[in-house]
């Protein structure tokens, strides 16, 4: 059964025990600001977990793409990822432990077809600070299940995980008591940190096992079920909320109590076909098979790199599929880093050429059982993805090539150097560390502070600079006008794109209620020409651009830069530069005094309202933002 077919399975044995498909909510949530992602499929349902009523009724399922950024650094290993598919139900204030129980143990068993023998089950030990009783009722019920399988499930009080890693496990034992750090849900984390008035209550995590020979003792200790070895897989966890927490810091019974169950698709689906290694189950395996057919190379040899590429390019996907687009904001920038970090590892297969369109399609194909309502910009996914790789390659290529001069100057780098990296070539801090991290390449020991040293003081000069220089045709610096001040860059690059290259500012005045912008243009522009050139604004503001400046010697800013200026004799030697997009390939690059907003995406909608002679040979633009 593959990764597809337990999704399916899953939900429809759900709706047999009576439970309602609800459709899944989008990676990004739109109001809160708590988290950049949807992170698992409860997360959607916390106000309905905190007593609202679901339109839906009280049992109810589904399957929730989610995304943890917070695991990045461990992907490469065979179990972690940044994205993944929670399968859950919940029961609000209906059914409790047994029927969740028996229910989930069913479904594993006899609809997945997983052996009994190799599942294990963990429960909440108690808490006796807080008069939190073991939970012996959870307990009870999982030896009456595994009894009823032929199995005789002997309890461990293990305690700590810690513990549990000098102890390990003893022969016949399957069900184990954990503290609150591991089998206690809240909010905040254990006991001591559930916040005031929040639901909470012990959980029973699920486990299946790889086998004895998958642990390694030497590095992680002995084998239990929440040892960081890889003998033990959670697979699945069920939460009873059945507790609140009280202003004066102690815990009450709820009256109607809650089951939150979530269990991961790639986790089932990777014992479903007995392998500790997700990656090897079928939403993966095609990508994997795809990058070892480009670079002819094979998995074995180079899981870590291939591991990344095939996780980072799904959670880009699912992004670009539902409308979001990289920038240098939030959750644009967190997409930004996913299809970067794909790229330089694609870079140590010997993948030095454009890639994407042969992966993101596969990936598509993977989730086309994902439902629309989430994935409403399906079709352009892969030329959001595509313009990002094109962008990078340049900015990589270039600052790749600087950081191997650098290094061959000084063995050790400092954050000056990484700033000139990010500064100059648009090659962002976290990816020269990466890189310097692979290449061997040592950094000092304070180069974060140095790094944050050295974009102040450019900061400070930038500011010092601009006073009094170049006003620019502004009314005044409120923020309004200085949204329009970018916006009419973003339109003189749009005409020079569009109408002809050799069009150069011949004037402009901008208010907070409108930019006025003269060119140079032989002849009056059409209505598809205008319509053309508002869409080219609107995209690159819905792009989320960063915008950046920096101070640099006229004839480096001409020459080299190509910066676009009117009056280059009249220019002081030291000028001020605003880059809108990528460093090395630019949306627009001009020599002005700002100010400027830092990101393009908070303009607002650009809209052109007129466009007339202002003398001869010479057109005007009038353009206003809209809400």
């Amino acid at each position: 059964m593959d990764a597809s077919e337990i999704r399916k399975k899953f939900l429809d044995f759900q709706v047999k025990k009576g439970h309602k498909v609800i459709q899944p909510a989008p990676l990004v949530l739109e109001g809160d600001p708590t988290t950049l992602f949807t992170g698992s499929g409860m997360q959607p349902l916390l106000p309905y977990l905190l007593g609202k009523e679901h339109p839906e009724g009280k049992r109810l399922c589904d399957a929730q793409p989610s995304m943890r950024l917070q695991d990045i650094e461990d992907v490469g290993d065979p179990r972690h990822t940044t994205v993944f598919e929670m399968l859950g139900n919940w029961s609000l204030g209906d059914y409790f432990k047994r029927e969740q129980i028996e229910n989930f143990f069913e479904f594993l068993t006899q609809v997945v077809g997983l052996d009994p023998e190799k599942i294990y089950v963990t429960c909440f030990i108690g808490n006796e600070k807080y008069g939190i009783p073991k939970d012996t009722e959870a307990a009870k019920i999982w030896q009456e299940v595994f009894k009823k399988a032929g199995i005789e499930a002997k309890i461990a009080e293990i305690g700590s995980a810690a513990e549990g890693d000098k102890r390990g496990i003893k022969p016949g034992e399957r069900i184990f008591f954990y503290d609150d750090h591991e089998n206690w849900w809240s909010r905040g984390g254990g006991c001591e940190s559930t916040p005031i008035g929040d639901p909470c209550g012990p959980d029973s995590e699920v486990f299946y096992d790889f086998g004895e020979d998958k642990q390694d003792i030497e590095k992680y200790g002995l084998a239990h079920p929440a040892s960081d070895g890889a003998r033990f897989m959670e697979i699945g966890n069920q939460v009873f909320m059945q507790y609140r927490r009280l202003p004066d810091g102690t815990f009450s019974e709820l009256e109607k109590k809650n089951v939150d169950f979530g269990g991961g698709l790639e986790r089932i689906a990777a014992a479903a076909i007995g392998s500790f290694d997700v990656f090897k189950i079928s939403l993966m395996r095609p990508i994997i098979e795809k990058l070892e057919e480009i670079s002819g190379k094979s998995y074995e040899n180079n899981t870590d790199e291939m591991r990344v590429i095939a996780d980072h390019i799904r959670g880009a996907y699912l992004l670009a599929a539902q409308g979001l687009v990289p920038s240098n904001k939030t959750q644009g920038y967190a997409m930004r880093r996913l299809v970067r970090r794909a790229i330089l590892r694609a870079l140590d297969l010997g993948i030095s050429t454009n890639f994407l369109s042969e992966i993101v399609p596969i990936v598509a194909s993977n989730y086309e059982d994902l439902p629309d309502s989430i994935l409403t910009h399906r079709e352009t996914a892969l030329d959001v993805l595509q313009k990002e790789e094109n962008a990078f390659r340049k900015t990589l290529n270039r600052g790749l090539k600087e950081l191997g001069k650098i290094s061959k100057n000084s063995k050790t780098l400092s954050g000056q150097d990484l700033f000139k990296l990010q500064d100059t070539y648009g090659f962002p801090l976290e990816l020269s560390v990466e890189e310097c991290y692979r290449q061997g390449i040592e950094l000092t020991p304070e180069y974060k502070k140095e790094f944050d040293e050295a974009l102040k003081e450019q900061r400070e000069r930038s500011q010092t600079a601009s006073k009094g220089m170049f006003k620019g045709g502004l009314e005044d610096h409120g923020e309004q006008t200085v949204k329009y001040h970018t916006a009419t860059h973003l339109l003189l690059a749009a005409l020079q794109k569009i109408i002809s290259p050799d069009i150069v500012q011949r004037g402009s005045n901008t208010t907070s209620e409108r930019t006025r912008f003269d060119f140079n243009c032989d002849h009056k522009l059409t209505p598809e020409e205008i319509s053309a050139v508002e869409s080219q604004v609107n995209e690159w503001i819905s792009e989320d651009l960063p915008v950046v400046f920096d101070e640099y010697e006229k004839a480096y800013a001409r020459d080299t830069l190509k910066a676009h200026g009117q009056f280059w004799d009249k220019y002081p030697d030291i000028l001020k530069v605003y880059t809108i997009g990528i460093f090395d390939n630019p949306i627009s690059r001009e020599v002005c005094g700002g100010p400027h907003v830092e990101h393009t995406g908070v303009i607002g909608h650009f809209k052109i309202v007129k466009e007339e002679s202002s003398a001869a040979g010479i057109r005007r633009i009038k353009a206003v933002l809209e809400n």
